[in-house]
């Protein structure tokens, strides 16, 4: 089905003031004509052609408000960590479930044209010998996947159903700038070393991630507004890069400039992938993504941030 044109088209973001939230609108600003951003609280340091909009995406009422003249959408707000989907699943299903089935159902009735869904690849998919694609059969081993194949499930639905154009890309795990609002290894990390504390690491450091910098993220959920993609689509957006716990560590080291640094094991945790990293094949031949950053450039750059924009102390 057609993109949209970003010069006419407005856009509504759930989950604007995420790290990928965040780093999106700076993207889409200078293109889109206009951007919506829906959240719990007002959105700071609106441009022009932003609004800000209070509203829950499991509140019906308030979704139907919000999606009143958008032509398309990006759904990013949600529950994000495994661990705490399995400390808590219902929060995680109320919130990841439901709430992107509001989204989807709210996204019908208003007329909205094109709806583009964070989905994931590792927690989704399960232990499975990587690299996995969007052939791989999924079969997650937390709440937290479960409820992001859910939606994906109801993305395709609403595609046959009603025709609504649904994309859904499956997220390697991202960081970059505003890393500090996840709970995700690197931080943690960072955190520790800037607190001359070990790092602690779950397991024996073998469990692998794909680790994707949020700008090929970003360029990823740009190319999924405006291509011409069949509704219901799915899309792993990856680095096709295995880093092991282990080197993520050393990367985290080497970009603090301490390769040193103490690390301490503990138990591995319950409901986490062993190993996992994407191809991104599907997604170069459907959108022309290529991931641009590797994860020396990238992990640095992250690093450089913390420190300027996290651990910089305050001037009295």
């Amino acid at each position: 089905m057609a993109g949209i044109d970003p010069q006419t088209g407005r856009v509504l973001i759930t989950g604007a003031t995420g790290l990928v939230g965040t780093m999106l609108r700076a993207g889409l600003r200078p293109r889109w004509r206009h951007l919506r951003l829906v959240g719990r609280r007002p959105v700071p340091d609106l441009a022009a052609n932003e609004e800000s909009v209070l509203a829950q995406i499991d509140d019906r009422a308030a979704m139907t408000r919000a999606m009143a003249g958008v032509d398309a959408v990006v759904h990013l707000a949600a529950a994000g960590s495994v661990v705490m989907s399995v400390e808590d699943p219902v929060a995680n299903f109320e919130a990841n479930v439901l709430g992107t089935f509001r989204v989807l159902d709210a996204a019908r009735r208003a007329g909205v044209r094109r709806i583009v869904l964070a989905s994931t690849g590792g927690a989704l998919i399960g232990d499975a010998v990587p690299p996995v694609n969007e052939q791989s059969l999924p079969k997650p081993i937390s709440p937290y996947g479960a409820s992001k194949l859910a939606g994906e499930g109801y993305a395709h639905a609403f595609a046959k159903s009603y025709g609504l154009s649904t994309v859904a890309l499956r997220f390697a795990n991202v960081y970059g700038p505003w890393s500090e609002r996840k709970k995700g290894a690197m931080t943690l990390f960072f955190r520790a070393i800037e607190a001359g504390e070990p790092i602690i690491i779950y397991g024996d450091g073998s469990a692998s991630r794909d680790y994707t910098h949020v700008d090929d993220i970003c360029h990823a959920l740009q190319l999924g507004l405006e291509k011409d993609v069949p509704g219901g689509t799915v899309l792993h957006i990856a680095s096709g890069v295995e880093t092991t716990v282990k080197d993520l560590a050393d990367l985290c080291r080497a970009a603090a400039g301490v390769p040193e640094h103490p690390i301490e094991h503990r138990d591995k945790r319950a409901g986490e992938v062993e190993r996992n990293f994407a191809t991104y094949d599907l997604a170069k031949k459907v959108l022309g993504y290529e991931p641009s950053i590797s994860r020396e450039v990238g992990i640095g750059r992250t690093w450089r941030w913390f420190q300027e924009n996290v651990f910089t102390a305050p001037e009295p």
